[in-house]
């Protein structure tokens, strides 16, 4: 389980996109996006670095990266 400090998010719309991001790379992951926390819980076998780069890519700034 991975938890990324995501900013920029704020509707459905963008829970959707940085959903569909992570499942892009990982069409297994389950994706748990909490807007008012700005988190977002990845529970994938791919590494963190790629994760946060797919949700960088999708045009969400991720600040930090955790396992745990």
């Amino acid at each position: 389980m991975y938890t990324l400090q995501v900013e920029k998010m704020s509707c459905g719309h963008c829970v959707k996109a940085v959903t569909s991001a992570v499942q892009t790379i990982d069409p297994q992951a389950t994706v748990q996006v909490d807007l008012a926390q700005e988190t977002v819980k990845v529970e994938s076998a791919v590494p963190v670095d790629r994760i946060a780069a797919a949700i960088v890519d999708a045009g969400y700034p991720v600040l930090a990266a955790e396992a745990g």
